[in-house]
C-alpha cells in the first residue's frame, strides 16, 4: 500500500511507501515513551513513598502528597532538561532527513 503526497514543487507525487510510515510512526512512541518514563516512573516512586507514609500515619492531607511529586517533578525536568532536548532535536533531525530522502 502506497500514500500519495502532492509535493509543493512542479506538481510531482511522491509516492511513500507504508514501512516508512510505520517505521517513522514506531520511532515516535518509542521517543515518546523515553520522555514520559523519565519523568512518570520518578513521580509513581514518590506516589507509593507518601502513601505508604500516609497509611502509616494515618494523615490523609491531599497537598502532602501533591508538593513532593511537583518538587520531584521540578526536579526530574532540570536533571534531564539537557537529555530530552537532545532526543528530541536528534530525532527532528532524523524526521526532516527522512522527508527529504522522500523528496528526492
Amino acid at each position: 500500500m502506497a500514500w500519495h503526497l502532492g509535493a509543493a514543487r512542479r506538481g510531482n507525487v511522491i509516492s511513500v511507501d507504508s514501512s516508512i510510515l510505520l517505521d517513522e510512526a514506531g520511532r515516535t512512541l518509542v521517543v515518546g515513551g523515553l520522555i514520559m518514563v523519565v519523568l512518570l516512573v520518578p513521580m509513581a516512586i514518590i506516589g507509593l513513598i507518601i502513601s505508604i507514609i500516609q497509611a502509616a500515619t494515618s494523615i490523609s492531607e491531599q497537598t502532602l502528597s501533591f508538593v513532593p511529586k511537583l518538587l520531584g517533578l521540578l526536579a526530574c525536568l532540570v536533571i534531564f532538561a539537557g537529555a530530552m532536548a537532545e532526543l528530541l532535536t536528534g530525532f527532528t533531525a532524523e524526521i526532516f532527513s527522512v522527508i527529504a530522502r522522500m523528496g528526492r
